[in-house]
């Protein structure tokens, strides 16, 4: 952790935001404040690298640091959780002391740690911080005492939106350590069986002096040698002599020759022999040998993009090469020429980049707010200058301190909220990225919502139609927004569980007290034995209506029978007529007209509603098993029934 500035003496002026940052010469790694707007807090970063564009500006490649407002609820909610798990396994008691203010300010000091590289210009730059890692040894106040001082524990990944911890652990316990046996008295032998334990390779007590080993390694040298030059492969790869001399005396092939040498019992002549079989010299290589200019090449660029992440250079650049290969070949390769040379090129590049950078003063802040006669309350940070406050009536108090004197004022929040902050509140919103004291809602446990969710910008709203300040929004940007359109998306086993789990569920008692939390727990362990129950037994299957055309189908096939119509025998018959079977007087209108629909037919109406029951049943559209033509004679036969009951009027004249 690197020192901070030495404190300055104050002066008795209240502090100005451009008299409190004056020219900087900045080097990295410096922990800056930047800033991108002129309302919003600053920007904290991490200056990596300093570098000078084409058009001669300077440009600053920065690590990026996120604080509380700058994450979702969600993930603040996890931070917390885990801020209050490390307290209980360290057994420290870290907000049991502090007052609600302290408390309040000390969320404003946590920062979140990210991966996440940009470049930003570097006249942006206000001002130097020191930015730390939690110390659990360390008091929390310490942080609060001094000034420009941040923390972070969390790792916050804005991709994928995530936390994780940045603390390495100390791994003690069976499970990564070796039990170490007791050692054994003197006198005692171990009885431990050593080929099991270990593998001899080679013996310091040999028959051969130095020298004699010495010969031998030139001798193994030698044969590499001669093997390199009669292999093709080789012979492209090392053209000249003494690439290929360099190659063959490398470690692998020296310890071939000294393996060869414990093997035979360190005799020269039998181990020479074997160095020289009958099919030509042994040919030994490494990964360095193995691998081809291209290849090389590829691994240098991966080590530059991805550095020691040897899973992600095999995945993305080197997929055909195993993972030891590619850590042998780096462990070899840090040891050429051609790692001295980049290293050195680096060493270069690094002496030729920007060590330091001046940043001159900055103009005052457009939020600042005029004075009546038209001039500003601070002249670009004049530090001594006689300050006379604004009268108190012209605007409100502010809106952290609710101080109504100051000697000099900024709009903070959206514009036609017309809030303001003094001076001291000001500079205090732009450093920590919050008001300096806590409010009613911030009391509370669970943090206070954001003002980009839509649930709180309809609140914030109707405080601005009101006429009331918005305090602590987290936000300056204005609350009156539209708010976004959504739907509830019910998932498939949602509805299985409704049907299921009606007992443990209740809707109806559930819609009636909105505010209750459901027992999900509940409802998943009875849909659980629910599914185990039902899971053998069969489904049972709906009845599914046929169509039309095979009802019509099957009726073809089988047709069925004609019913047997009484008939009245000929004795029981009247004799009519002629004058009975003529037909009636058209002439007569009158009688005609009175008539209805069914008496025009000779049909009565219940009769006709009776045989369309008979052929369509009661939905109108499946055929009964009376066929049409028995249907008809029904229809004739009481019809004549009819005109035999009801006789026209002539015909009765006549007969009487």
């Amino acid at each position: 952790m690197r020192k901070g500035l030495k404190k300055k003496k104050r002066s008795q002026h209240p502090p100005c935001l451009s008299a409190s940052i004056p020219a900087l010469f900045l080097t990295f790694p410096d922990y800056v404040y930047f800033e991108n707007s002129s309302s919003n807090p600053y920007l904290i970063r991490r200056i990596e690298e300093l570098n000078k564009t084409a058009s001669g500006n300077v440009e600053a490649k920065v690590v990026c640091f996120y604080r509380r407002r700058d994450i979702s609820n969600t993930l603040i909610m996890l931070a917390d959780k885990h801020a209050k798990e490390t307290e209980e396994e360290t057994e420290m008691t870290v907000e049991a002391d502090l007052t609600e203010k302290q408390k309040h300010q000390l969320k404003h000091r946590e920062l979140f740690l990210s991966r996440q590289y940009e470049s930003l210009p570097a006249t942006h730059i206000r001002g130097k911080c020191s930015v730390a890692l939690l110390n659990e040894t360390e008091s929390v106040l310490s942080y609060l005492d001094k000034e420009d001082a941040f923390f972070y524990s969390l790792v916050y990944d804005p991709s994928v939106k995530t936390l994780l911890a940045d603390k390495g652990e100390i791994r003690v316990g069976p499970k990564y350590q070796a039990d170490i046996p007791d050692m054994l008295p003197e006198g005692d032998s171990d009885e431990r069986e050593q080929s099991k334990l270990e593998v001899k390779v080679w013996d310091p007590n040999s028959p051969l002096t130095d020298r004699q080993i010495d010969q031998f390694l030139v001798v193994a040298r030698a044969v590499g040698t001669f093997a390199r030059a009669l292999d093709c492969s080789s012979s492209v790869r090392q053209p000249s002599l003494h690439m290929s001399a360099a190659a063959a005396s490398r470690d692998i092939t020296l310890f071939h020759a000294m393996d060869t040498l414990y093997r035979h019992g360190y005799d020269l002549s039998s181990a020479i022999s074997v160095l020289v079989p009958l099919g030509g010299p042994v040919l030994c290589r490494d990964e360095m040998e193995e691998w081809s200019a291209s290849e090389a090449s590829l691994f240098e660029e991966a080590l530059e993009k991805y550095g020691k992440d040897f899973n992600d250079i095999r995945q993305d650049f080197l997929p055909w090469k195993s993972l030891t290969s590619i850590i042998e070949y780096y462990y070899m390769w840090k040891t050429t020429d051609r790692y001295v040379q980049q290293k050195r090129l680096k060493a270069a590049e690094a002496e030729s980049k920007l060590k330091q950078v001046y940043i001159p003063t900055y103009k005052p802040n457009p939020n600042q707010i005029s004075t009546s006669n038209g001039k500003s309350g601070t002249v670009n940070g004049a530090v001594g200058t006689t300050f006379q406050p604004q009268n108190t009536l012209l605007g409100r108090a502010c809106e952290s301190c609710y101080a109504t004197q100051s000697h000099q004022w900024y709009s903070w929040g959206p514009p036609n909220m017309q809030c303001r902050l003094c001076a001291t509140c000001w500079l205090y919103w732009k450093k920590y990225g919050g008001l300096k004291m806590p409010t009613q809602s911030e009391e509370q446990k669970s943090p206070s919502p954001s003002a980009e969710d839509p649930r709180v910008r309809s609140h914030l709203s109707r405080q601005a139609m009101q006429g009331m300040p918005v305090r602590n929004t987290g936000s300056p940007k204005s609350a009156v927004k539209t708010r976004q359109a959504f739907f509830l998306h019910t998932t498939y086993f949602t509805k299985i569980a409704r049907q299921v789990c009606k007992n443990t569920l209740r809707l109806r008692q559930a819609a009636r007290r909105p505010f209750v939390a459901i027992n999900y727990a509940a409802i998943r362990a009875e849909y659980a034995d629910r599914h185990a129950e039902l899971a053998g037994s069969p489904l049972k299957s709906k009845s599914t209506r046929k169509p039309l055309s095979c009802i019509i189908g099957y009726l073809e096939i089988h047709p069925a029978k004609k019913p047997n119509v009484i008939r009245s025998p000929p004795s029981l018959q009247t004799p009519t007529t002629k004058r009975m079977l003529t037909a009636p007087n058209h002439t007569s209108l009158s009688i005609l007209g009175k008539r209805n629909y069914s008496h025009h037919n000779g049909l009565d109406a219940s009769k006709i509603r009776m045989v369309n029951s008979l052929i369509f049943g009661r939905g109108g559209h499946e055929l009964r098993s009376l066929q049409l033509e028995t249907v008809k004679e029904i229809a004739f036969v009481a019809s004549v029934g009819q005109r035999a009951e009801s006789p026209s009027p002539r015909a009765s004249s006549t007969s009487e």
